[in-house]
C-alpha cells in the first residue's frame, strides 16, 4: 500500500460505520429544509444580501450558536461568522458559502417532488442549509473530539456586481480554517485545478464627435478599423494562449463576445467598446497576466493612432488542489465510505470562492454541494434528498480531518 493509500485509509478508519450511523440518524431533512427555504425566501441580489444574512443568524442563534458579525469592507451585508470549537485543540475545518445571487426576477422557495426550486436554490443557499445541519449534527452527536467548525456566509460573490472582496477581507483578517469545504453544485468530480478568469474591456475613442460618413475627417483615426485591428490582434493572441494548456484544465484563452460601435449604417462613429474574458492556468500571477493585456491593448493603439483606455476585471484567480493535502485525505476517504468508490478528478468547470482561499493563503478548499440545476437562471433547482446526503459528508469529514490532527504520531518501524 502506497503512502497516500495508507493515510486515506487511516482518515476512512477515523470516521466508524457506528459514527457514520449516528451521523445518518442525526441529520434531519425536515428541518434542513426549513432552513434552506427561510434563506431562499429572502430576495438577496449581490449586494443586497444584508436581509438573508440577518436570517441565517436568526437561525443560528435560535439553535443556540454564537454568532458573530464582521463588515469586512462591506457593511450593508456583514458576514455571518460561528465559531464551534471542542476543547481539545486540532484542525479546523471551515464551512463557507455566499449568500447573495445573480440579478434575476425573484422566485420564493416550492417543493415538488424532490426538488426544492427558487432563486438561490442551487447557487448556493441551499447548500448552506447543508452546512448549517452538518454544523448541528457535530454538535449534537459529539462526534467531534479535536478542533473545530468555521461557518462563514457573505456577500459579493456573483460576478459582475460583485468582486470578492468581503470573502478577500474575511481571508485577511483571518477568518478562515485549516481546510475549506463549499457547497457550490459539484457533486460528481472532485476539482482539482480551475483557470483564473477575468473580464475584458476596451474602450476606443477618436477626438471628435459622431458624424455623418461623407463629412468624417480624414485626419482622425476609424475607431471601427481601430476595433477590427484589435480583434484580429486578440486572434492571433488566442493562437499563441492556446499552446499553453495542462491535461485536466484545458488552455489558456482570450475571447471577445462582444463589439459595439456607432449607431447608424452611415455614421463616421466616435467611440468603440469591445468585451470578452481572459482565461489563464495555475502558475501565472494575475499581474502578468493583467500586464499582458494592456500591453497588447498599446501596441494596437500606436498603431492606429486610436486612443484606447482597456479595464481588467479579475473574478477569480486560478486554482490548485493538492491531491495528498490532509483535507483532501479525508474527504475522499468518508466519500468512499459512504458511496464504496472515491470520486474521480476533474477541473473545476467555473471559478469560485475557492481560487480565493488558495490564492491569498493556499489553503485547500474542495468544491462539493447537492445535485442540482438552472444556476444563473429563473429555474433554479436542488435535490432534497442529495442535501441531506452533503450534510452527511461534510459532518463525516470535519470528524476525519480534525480529530485525526489531534491524534499522537505514529512510531516508525525501528
Amino acid at each position: 500500500m502506497s503512502g497516500t493509500e495508507s493515510e486515506e485509509k487511516v482518515a476512512s478508519d477515523r470516521v466508524s460505520a457506528a459514527a457514520l450511523e449516528v451521523i445518518d440518524r442525526a441529520v434531519q431533512k425536515s428541518r434542513l429544509l426549513e432552513t434552506a427555504r427561510r434563506l431562499i425566501d429572502v430576495p438577496s441580489p449581490t449586494r443586497s444580501a444584508g436581509g438573508v444574512a440577518d436570517v441565517l443568524e436568526e437561525i443560528l442563534t435560535e439553535d443556540g450558536f454564537e454568532v458573530e458579525r464582521a463588515a469586512c469592507g462591506w457593511s450593508e451585508a456583514p458576514a455571518v461568522i460561528v465559531r464551534w470549537n471542542v476543547p481539545t485543540p486540532g484542525r479546523i475545518l471551515q464551512f463557507d458559502g455566499h449568500l447573495d445571487t445573480v440579478h434575476l426576477p425573484f422566485s420564493p422557495s416550492a417543493v415538488q417532488g424532490d426538488r426544492l426550486t427558487g432563486s438561490g436554490a442551487s447557487d448556493m443557499k441551499a447548500g448552506i442549509a447543508a452546512a448549517v445541519e452538518a454544523l448541528r449534527v457535530l454538535r449534537d452527536t459529539q462526534l467531534l473530539t479535536a478542533g473545530g467548525i468555521l461557518l462563514t456566509a457573505h456577500d459579493l460573490h456573483e460576478a459582475p456586481w460583485g468582486d470578492a472582496s468581503q470573502l478577500n477581507e474575511m481571508i485577511r483578517s483571518g477568518y478562515c480554517g485549516d481546510g475549506v469545504l463549499i457547497p457550490e453544485y459539484t457533486c460528481d468530480v472532485l476539482p482539482v485545478v480551475g483557470r483564473g478568469n477575468a473580464t475584458l474591456r476596451v474602450s476606443i475613442s477618436r477626438p471628435g464627435q459622431p458624424i455623418h460618413e461623407v463629412f468624417r475627417p480624414r485626419d482622425e483615426p476609424d475607431v471601427m478599423l481601430a476595433g477590427a485591428k484589435l480583434v484580429q490582434r486578440f486572434a492571433e493572441w488566442e493562437a499563441e494562449l492556446s499552446r499553453q494548456s495542462a491535461p485536466l484544465a484545458g488552455s489558456e484563452s482570450v475571447f471577445l463576445g462582444q463589439f459595439h460601435c456607432g449607431e447608424m449604417y452611415n455614421q463616421f462613429a466616435s467611440r468603440c467598446c469591445i468585451e470578452g474574458t481572459r482565461r489563464w492556468l495555475p502558475g501565472h500571477s494575475v499581474a502578468e497576466v493583467e500586464a499582458e493585456f494592456h500591453r497588447v491593448v498599446s501596441e494596437v493603439s500606436r498603431e492606429t493612432g486610436a486612443a484606447m483606455q482597456s479595464e481588467f476585471g479579475l473574478i477569480r484567480d486560478a486554482f490548485e488542489l493538492d491531491l495528498e493535502s490532509p483535507l483532501v485525505t479525508a474527504f475522499q476517504g468518508v466519500y468512499r465510505s459512504l458511496t464504496g468508490t472515491e470520486l474521480p478528478t476533474a477541473a473545476k468547470p467555473f471559478v469560485d470562492d475557492g481560487s480565493c482561499f488558495w490564492q491569498l493563503r493556499r489553503i485547500p478548499a474542495i468544491t462539493h454541494g447537492p445535485r442540482g440545476g438552472g444556476a444563473h437562471t429563473e429555474n433554479e433547482w436542488v435535490s432534497i434528498s442529495d442535501l441531506t446526503r452533503v450534510a452527511k459528508v461534510y459532518a463525516a469529514t470535519a470528524i476525519a480531518f480534525c480529530n485525526e490532527s489531534a491524534s499522537p504520531p505514529r512510531m516508525s518501524a525501528s
